[in-house]
């Protein structure tokens, strides 16, 4: 199978097993209810008894060879079946672990006397031994067999303490059902159970003082045998009517695993309760939650016909689908397409899995509306099979059955809880990608690479119209390239054109004789001799993107003097270059290995990489002898060598097809080359030149009025009220009342405010505080407290305080998160004591004006947004000026 195209997904993780706490809040979960009072118990009993599960495992894990060791001797004679258990390596061991084992009898407590001391009276009183069971000889069962056996048996024994640990069964359940057939055709079922109960047996022999962990112990090895015992699982087969859907398999181990869906059926002999419940998972499937307990939806009759058993599940679901809540939920905002996809979703607990079969519904969406849609689906085969009548349709997850690998990605996005919120069609797109040859897109996702190259790792810096759709490009794929030069050089791998020269048509070739130590710039098919320094200068931009800054040219000016002498050749340069610790801190170390060859190739070789092959082979070199040997194999290749020898500086001489459109991108804006119009003569620019000439006389009067064009004559007109050590009584009176006009927005010699300010009044028409000192006690006064900071909420706040005390609306939201902190760690004084003593208001205000209001002009925003405070009247306004947000209309 050929795959062309991919919907792209998250990271599928299978759930290997299950443990108590996970599946009781799982059960909750999708009932999209709180934990009731026994679960809880159950949860408060396995978490109480932890401290014991782990016990019993940690005591368990230090006899594991004790107990492997005669479960073995059980069942093999002829030699020490103990030597063939491997140990576990040393490396992942602490020193305490490497100790216990090289010490396996050494227990803790008296329970080495009580395992060595009643060994015989243990074998003597054995159960019964299963039919068909013989000892195995070791020698004749060989070192290998040996190994595997005794490796199983640990398991086993592994597989037991997780499962004690993690308080569930399941972990069992998933891991040895079906071992029995395996071990038949290896060795010995029987033998495997003879050695599992004398395991047990020994194992209980441990615990005869402790009766919890005995029990423990003893329910946790049933299991294993009967699981042990017990038939394999048959796998999971998907039923299919159609020829254009997949007929899949999954084995049934990890629907044992993974988070079970929970089945409601409706019965007559249920509970009004259970009921009740079978009702609401019918909610949570069709409406994506609990219409009830959180809307306060019904619907009354129906759910008394369903409950008295006069309309069945499927009837109930097809008439909750067809109902106006539905129609408005998951119909009207929705194009037909998703539609579509969110009818499969509720209905048949999946997504759609053909193009045919999305036509098929589409067509009959479009031709019988949705209640015709919802009649196909429910009156199909497919929901008749899995639902019958009175079971409520359920989510087919990852592990509940087969997936199909061609709309995987958008299955598992169907199934998230975001659904609803996405508006665009996931599985037409998808479909009508399988019909293109090969996608035009990065095969690890659209707008995922800064630079053009098309293939390696993900880079998701790039955030503009990100998308995690991929196109699966497979290691045979092989890139268009685009040679520079005439069209005939466009070969692909041919070794005859490999040093060709483009002639004009090409980029610069700078190039060194180290004979005559001269150094020439290929232009033109003629060769001119340049400056050693121009060629140097070219193999920096060449390597490294860029000119070298002096602290980084101090470090490489030794290799820069060996070129000039003529010790090593433009080869060697290049590569003392790139394995200097400069180059890679750029372009290897912050960067995937993918990216990072691609990057390097393109620099050395002049061309992207043709493939993932090209890439896999560096890569390989990269991985196993390290970066420096793999910037050897790329200067010492044979394209290399054929393309520029040792004393030619690498230049562009491939290029993809979307790097050349987007050079010319801009050429191509400019200049028509359909078109016959020229470009324009010298005399038409110098006309738009003499156009813009001044030719008469300008007064000073003159500029002055053209400056001032455009300006609002209230800036002229504002009166700036300053304290002068003359005035009079009268005088620094009017300046109490432009203070509080600015700080209050109003007179308040007009209402009756008490003797709040009268002291403060006093000591300002003596001249004992200055008016930035008089401004920041009535900021911090309660009745401005009262009538600025309580009503609003802290933007707002930030807003008027900036108006009152800096005459103008915040700068940007930088300014206002500012504020926010100080407003929310230190309140509303500290905030006014930020803004009068700020350095704005010093160099502006200073310690005797009034703030007034101010036009500033940069920020750009500042000004309208300080027009729109002014003008809006803040006691019948309440809206914020600078919103967080920019307002988005239209579905989101």
């Amino acid at each position: 199978m050929i795959v062309k195209a991919s919907g792209g997904s998250p990271l599928a993780r299978p759930q290997l097993y299950r443990t108590a706490s996970i599946s009781t809040i799982a059960l909750a979960e999708q009932q999209d209810r709180f934990l009731q009072l026994g679960e809880l118990n159950d949860l408060v009993a396995f978490l109480n008894s932890g401290t014991k599960r782990l016990e019993v495992a940690e005591l368990l894990s230090k006899n594991a060879n004790v107990l492997v060791a005669k479960a073995a001797d059980k069942i093999f004679v002829g030699g020490s079946a103990i030597s063939y258990l491997e140990r576990p390596q040393a490396s992942f061991l602490s020193k305490d672990d490497i100790s216990s084992i090289n010490s396996m009898q050494n227990l803790s407590g008296n329970t080495q006397s009580d395992i060595f001391d009643g060994v015989a009276s243990l074998f003597n009183a054995s159960d019964s031994l299963p039919p068909g069971f013989k000892p195995i000889n070791v020698v004749r069962y060989g070192s290998v067999r040996m190994k595997k056996s005794l490796r199983d048996l640990d398991w086993f024994l592994r597989y037991l303490t997780y499962a004690i640990v993690a308080g569930d069964p399941n972990i069992l359940t998933v891991n040895i059902r079906g071992l029995k057939e395996l071990i038949d055709s290896a060795c010995s079922s029987a033998a495997a159970i003879v050695a599992l109960r004398e395991m047990r047996r020994i194992a209980i022999g441990i615990f005869n003082e402790d009766g919890e962990g005995k029990a423990l112990v003893q329910e946790y090895f049933n299991i294993v045998i009967s699981e042990f015992d017990a038939p394999s699982l048959t796998d999971k087969l998907r039923k299919r009517d159609s020829g254009d859907l997949q007929g899949l398999r999954l084995p049934q181990i990890y629907a044992k695993a993974g988070i079970s869906q929970q089945r409601f059926v409706m019965k007559t002999s249920l509970s009004v309760e259970e009921k009740n419940d079978v009702i609401r998972a019918c909610y949570r499937q069709v409406f994506e939650r609990d219409i009830n307990k959180a809307y306060s939806f019904t619907f009354s009759d129906l759910e008394s016909q369903v409950k008295n058993g006069q309309l069945s599940i499927k009837e109930f679901v097809r008439l909750i689908g067809k109902s106006s809540i539905y129609k408005k939920q998951f119909f009207e905002p929705f194009v037909n397409s998703r539609v579509v996809e969110l009818a499969f979703r509720h209905f048949l607990g999946r997504g759609l899995s053909s193009l045919e079969e999305f036509q098929r519904y589409f067509a009959i969406l479009s031709s019988r509306g949705l209640d015709g849609l919802i009649d196909s689906i429910i009156n199909s085969i497919e929901y008749t099979d899995y639902f019958s009548e009175e079971t409520v349709p359920y989510l087919r997850v990852l592990g509940e059955e087969p997936q199909e690998c061609r709309n995987w990605g958008p299955q598992i996005d169907l199934f998230n809880y975001s659904t609803p919120f996405r508006k665009i069609p996931q599985f037409i797109t998808l479909f009508s990608d399988y019909k293109q040859c090969l996608p035009d897109q990065h095969p690890y996702g659209l707008s995922n690479d800064p630079l053009a190259i098309q293939f390696g790792a993900i880079f998701p810096q790039n955030r503009v119209n990100l998308r995690k759709k991929s196109a699966p490009f497979s290691k045979d794929t092989r890139r268009i390239l685009i040679r520079f030069g005439p069209g005939i050089y466009s070969q692909i791998s041919s070794p005859n054109l490999r040093s060709k020269s483009a002639g004009s048509l090409g980029p610069k070739v700078f190039k060194m004789d180290l004979a005559t130590r001269k150094s020439y710039i290929f232009e033109n098919n003629e060769n001119i001799e340049v400056d050693i320094s121009q060629v140097i200068r070219a193999v920096y931009i060449k390597v490294f993107g860029r000119i070298l800054y002096e602290e980084e040219e101090l470090s490489i000016k030794k290799f820069e003097n060996q070129l000039k002498d003529g010790q090593i050749s433009i080869r060697m340069f290049i590569s003392r270059l790139i394995k200097t610790p400069i180059f890679r801190a750029l372009y290897w170390e912050p960067l995937y290995v993918c990216k990072a060859i691609e990057y390097i190739h393109n620099r050395l070789l002049g061309r992207p990489t043709y493939g993932r092959q090209e890439i896999n082979k560096y890569f390989d070199i990269a991985y196993k002898q390290g970066y420096y040997k793999c910037i050897d194999a790329i200067l010492d290749s044979p394209e290399y060598i054929e393309c520029f020898g040792d004393n030619i500086v690498p230049y562009e001489r491939y290029n993809t097809s979307s790097t050349v459109s987007s050079r010319n991108l801009k050429l191509n804006a400019r200049i028509n080359p359909l078109s016959s119009k020229t470009l324009p003569s010298f005399q038409e620019f110098n006309k738009f030149i003499n156009l813009g000439e001044v030719k008469e006389m300008r007064t000073i009067a003159n500029i002055e009025q053209k400056m001032m064009q455009g300006v609002s004559p209230r800036r002229d007109q504002s009166v700036i009220f300053e304290v002068d050590k003359n005035m009079d009584k009268s005088q620094k009176l009017k300046i109490v009342r432009a203070i509080y006009r600015q700080i209050f927005e109003r007179d308040l010699n007009s209402f009756c405010i008490g003797d709040e300010f009268s002291n403060l009044e006093k000591a300002f028409l003596v001249q004992d505080i200055t008016v930035q000192q008089f401004i920041e006690q009535l900021g911090s006064s309660s009745l401005y407290c009262k009538e600025f900071y309580q009503p609003y909420p802290n933007t707002r706040v930030i807003e008027l305080g900036t108006k009152h005390f800096l005459g103008r609306a915040p700068n940007n939201q930088a300014e206002i998160r500012y504020y926010n902190q100080i407003l929310a760690s230190q309140g509303l004084a500290y905030f006014v004591n930020l803004l009068v003593n700020s350095k704005e208001y010093n160099a502006i205000f200073g310690a005797n004006v009034v703030p007034y209001r101010r036009f500033p002009t940069l920020p750009a925003a500042n000004f309208p947004n300080t027009e729109k405070l002014y003008n809006t009247l803040t006691k019948q306004n309440e809206s914020i000026v600078i919103p967080s947000f920019n307002s988005i209309t239209g579905n989101q």
